[in-house]
């Protein structure tokens, strides 16, 4: 299944452009999610304002406020003013709150489930991390995995 904003259900309904509020909370910091571009986006802004505000955004306007932040040079990305290297360990502990924090939004575990056993894709993704700030794998791994939890009921 190739996961993205313009194909059909539940495709549509896994991509990060998908308007899913969630909670998310990471050292000691919580912010108000309006979906997953939005937090991932916001993690180009130092600025812990600015990251809320991208934050409440959705789909294409969550995608353009972050297109043009020049984060690759350096290969730092943002939480409440501190840097995380895009290639730490650190920077996938902050992937994997986010996506758990994700993970509790109803329509998005009902869209997982609907996948039923189909091999996660996302073919418009990046695979190398010094070009994006959410691999394909990194993307579809993570909800491979949230997936299998939740159909296993321990989610």
């Amino acid at each position: 299944m190739n996961i993205g904003a313009g194909n059909t259900y539940p495709a549509n309904a896994l991509s990060n452009f998908a308007p899913h509020p969630f909670t998310f909370t990471y050292d000691g910091v919580t912010i108000q999610c309006a979906s997953m571009e939005g937090l991932l986006q916001s993690f180009k802004f130092k600025n812990p304002e600015m990251q809320k505000h991208i934050c409440t955004l959705v789909g294409r306007a969550a995608k353009f406020a972050g297109k043009e932040k020049n984060w690759k040079d350096k290969q730092i990305l943002y939480w409440n003013e501190r840097e995380i290297k895009r290639s730490s360990l650190e920077y996938q502990y902050l992937l994997d709150a986010a996506f758990k924090a994700l993970a509790t939004n109803t329509n998005f575990q009902k869209a997982l489930i609907a996948s039923g056993k189909s091999v996660l894709e996302h073919t418009i993704g990046r695979t190398s991390p010094r070009d994006t700030v959410l691999t394909r794998a990194e993307f579809c791994g993570r909800l491979t995995k949230i997936r299998e939890r939740l159909q296993n009921g321990s989610e």
